[in-house]
């Protein structure tokens, strides 16, 4: 049997083999094309290439490189065309109607007949978000669809969608890659299969995936969008995707220069690649750029509140571990400081209805004084809690375990496979879990839907069981406010009401960190974490 690391060093041999066919010249003299391959690698593993199942980070980034929506988001997340070249909102925020532009072409595949592609229209587009809400399907994105009544291809260039209801943060549903559009003759002659033979307009078109062993884009040359000179998109000629299991393996390919890029901070390179306030060790200034930025994500502990545990379902106990443990310290040691103390609620910093005064600070003897009154009332002298978590996290949750013991609670930390714990916590399998919630659109409102009552998972995010008609009745009432101080007051009064019942623990809110070779130049940050390669150039 062959072993996983030796296995990659393959991928890594047949890779290097597939681009050096690519870029061989006639007489078969290598010409050294490595400044036009960007590389990295995808610990966590890709799900799927179908832009309708693409529900996590990892998949949304590959997606993101051979689709495209009506519209997309910027460095700085406003919203712009893409496929759409404009659009117009009635006055009364229920119809958006979308001028399509008229060069945007599918990647080139035989079914397309003689010429191997045709143009986008807006009947593909139909076609797309009805597969999108197709029960029979059962997209994972089918909800970004709920408040829609209807959508309709006028001609080949104008596309409107009809509302139920207003719904200010609509056009940011748009820009998620579940909106993407595809063509139908290609998704019907593969069926379940287009997940891993996709056909999008993206600057990137699919080339070779072997699950678990690696993933090829080359570019796309008829892609419609030019940079600020004119010069077509993107400046790159194939993208190599790895998928070493680990961080920590990651990080060594990084340093050998074998990828080109790194996201995110990891336990087990952390201390190598930075000091404790956050900066780059020396060793590495002179090969490698850190950009880092805010992060829409806040990462929590949550609470199953259905559970028969007494612990779990008493507000003292979920108050106390709120206050229980240092978050700033907690950030220093475990994260060089790369991150923001979560004092404040559910929001993070970054969105309207954030406020830093709603939340818990550390107060280890008010702690102690509900663990106690819990204790007295419940008659249990030695309460505990299960808690449960990923590898990745497993030191966060030893230090909140360590530092509650000293309050008078047992915390036992369990370690699950991220699959395994997705899936236990959306049904109700486990008292208390971490996880985190990264924005999917920019409104505050993507947040707070994790405690409207009909949202319960498993059909929905809201993980806690919460249930308070004054939280559905102000969740509702936000959808018919446009004014965004307005909305902002009122997403901040249901953020405090959430925090009141302490159904969840913020940890942190997260920073956007990239760690890439000083040759790459363009990548950029955003505060979504969304891979984009388009204008990426390798010296």
């Amino acid at each position: 049997m062959i072993k996983p690391i030796s296995r990659q060093i393959i991928s890594y041999l047949s890779i290097s083999c597939m681009l050096f066919l690519f870029f061989s010249c006639g007489n078969n003299t290598k010409i050294n094309k490595d400044h036009l391959v960007f590389r990295y690698n995808e610990y966590a593993n890709i799900n799927t290439l179908d832009p309708a199942f693409s529900r996590t980070l990892q998949d949304n980034s590959v997606c993101n490189q051979l689709f495209n929506g009506l519209v997309q988001l910027d460095s700085y997340l406003n919203i712009l065309p893409s496929i759409a070249k404009n659009w117009t909102i009635s006055d009364d925020g229920l119809k958006y109607s979308f001028s399509l532009r008229n060069d945007v072409y599918f990647h080139k595949h035989e079914l397309f007949g003689k010429d191997s592609t045709r143009t986008v229209n807006a009947h593909d587009f139909t076609y797309s978000l009805n597969r999108l809400r197709d029960k029979k399907i059962a997209a994972p994105g089918s909800w970004v669809l709920n408040k829609v009544e209807n959508f309709e291809a006028i001609n080949d260039t104008l596309f409107e969608i009809t509302l139920k209801q207003p719904f200010p943060a609509f056009i940011g549903l748009l820009t998620m890659k579940y909106c993407s559009v595809v063509p139908k003759e290609i998704v019907e002659h593969y069926g379940t299969e287009f997940r891993s033979q996709p056909i999008g307009t993206g600057p990137f078109k699919f080339k070779r995936w072997e699950e678990n062993i690696k993933l090829v884009f080359r570019r796309n040359p008829d892609y419609f969008e030019k940079d600020d000179t004119g010069k077509s998109l993107p400046y790159l000629e194939a993208v190599a995707v790895t998928f070493l299991p680990d961080k920590q393996s990651e990080f060594l390919q990084f340093a050998q220069n074998n990828i080109d890029y790194v996201s995110g901070l990891d336990a087990s390179y952390k201390d190598e690649l930075l000091t404790a306030d956050g900066q780059l060790r020396a060793k590495y200034t002179e090969s490698v750029n850190m950009i880092r930025g805010p992060y829409l994500n806040t990462e929590y502990l949550g609470f199953y509140l259905d559970s028969e545990t007494p612990e779990i379902q008493s507000a003292l106990i979920r108050k106390a571990i709120n206050y229980g443990f240092d978050r700033k310290k907690m950030m220093i040691y475990l994260r060089n400081g790369i991150g923001n103390p979560a004092n404040g609620g559910f929001i993070p910093i970054g969105l309207p209805g954030y406020n830093k005064s709603i939340g818990f600070t550390y107060q280890p003897e008010k702690a102690k004084q509900l663990i106690e009154q819990f204790k007295k009332e419940s008659g249990i002298e030695n309460p505990a809690i299960s808690l449960v978590t990923t590898s990745n996290y497993l030191s966060f949750c030893e230090f909140i375990q360590r530092e509650l013991e000293k309050t008078g609670l047992t915390i036992k930390v369990d370690v699950m496979p991220e699959a395994t714990l997705r899936s236990a916590r959306s049904n109700g399998k486990v008292d208390m879990f971490r996880s985190s919630w990264v924005a999917d659109y920019l409104d505050a409102e993507n947040y707070l839907s994790i405690f409207y009552s009909k949202n319960f998972a498993p059909n929905g995010s809201n993980y806690f069981h919460y249930k308070s008609t004054k939280f559905d009745s102000l969740y509702n009432k936000a959808f018919s406010i446009t004014d965004i101080e307005k909305r902002k007051h009122l997403y901040t009064t249901m953020d405090s009401l959430a925090m009141e019942k302490a159904l969840m623990v913020p940890l942190f809110y997260d920073e956007v960190v990239r760690f890439t070779r000083k040759n790459v130049k363009g990548l950029g940050i955003n505060p979504i974490n969304l891979l984009d390669l388009r204008r990426v150039k390798k010296d």
